[in-house]
């Protein structure tokens, strides 16, 4: 019996001290940047300058800007949590190559910015990008938001405040609680996390044109909590998914060239 019972005393200190460790560390788990310049990248890709921005709680942040042509969109580029912007440059050159602008943010402690991210220091570092877009001269029906992985639920607490063209996201999450909980089914994550990114509740304020796309073999988001999300949203909403993809879908052609329809069709209005 004595055996027993300390070997439950034992048993039960180390889930507790589990349990605080991943609440501590529950940002560091989460966001995963890479704090470096990123001036090297920049200079390899013809047309994009870099822009200085400041968050409404005073950090300073790095962005990329490349023109869009003559009536064509700009797209708001919210990346994934982890690395940086020097990740996403062939993506992004890829979006100019339609004739497309676009306007990257690095978050907080990413690339440049200053800073340590969390889910309230994104949404003002994608509200100090909106900004930016405004300020260059780019009309609420010319803006496009892009929403990478982490960076969806970003691009969806953004859309359910600022009027936008469309908003594309790329394997997006019901939310971060979901997917935590999935994961770690063994702690009571949802009353421990600290950023919930609830794009379950934000995407109902979502007016804009939707896109997601998703790949069917993502297993670092699931695409069960992409196609949540999808059932929460309203119209017009659209869900391409992409068959044997992993977590980067846009990689592969047949959700490059739907996205490239897709935005053309929202262009003209269809």
């Amino acid at each position: 019996m004595q055996a027993l019972r300390s070997f439950l005393i034992v048993a039960v200190s180390v889930y507790l001290a589990l349990v605080a460790a991943l609440f501590f560390m529950q940002r560091s788990l989460l966001y995963l940047p890479n704090p470096s310049d990123m001036e090297a990248m920049r200079a390899t890709m013809p047309g994009v300058e870099r822009l200085t921005l400041k968050s409404a709680d005073g950090e300073t942040l790095v962005a990329w800007h490349h023109p869009p042509r003559e009536g064509q969109p700009v797209f708001i580029y919210l990346h994934g949590n982890g690395a940086n912007l020097t990740a996403r440059n062939r993506r992004l050159m890829a979006l100019v190559e339609q004739g497309w602008g676009f306007l990257g943010v690095s978050y907080r402690g990413y690339g440049g910015s200053t800073g340590s991210p969390t889910e309230d220091g994104l949404i003002a570092d994608a509200e100090a990008g909106y900004a930016k877009a405004r300020e260059l001269g780019f009309d609420s029906n010319r803006i496009f938001l892009f929403g990478e992985s982490l960076g969806s639920g970003v691009a969806i607490a953004l859309a359910a405040k600022r009027e936008v063209r469309g908003v594309v996201l790329e394997s997006p999450f019901s939310s971060i609680a979901d997917v935590a909980a999935a994961i770690y089914w063994y702690v009571p994550v949802r009353y421990l996390l600290h950023d919930q990114f609830r794009s379950d509740e934000r995407v109902k304020n979502v007016r804009a044109p939707l896109f997601i796309m998703h790949g069917d073999a993502d297993r670092v988001v699931p695409i069960g909590f992409g196609e949540k999300l999808f059932a929460a949203a309203n119209e017009p909403k659209e869900l391409f998914r992409v068959p044997g993809a992993g977590h980067q879908p846009l990689d592969h052609p047949p959700a490059q060239r739907r996205l490239v329809e897709w935005v053309n069709e929202v262009m003209k209005g269809k």
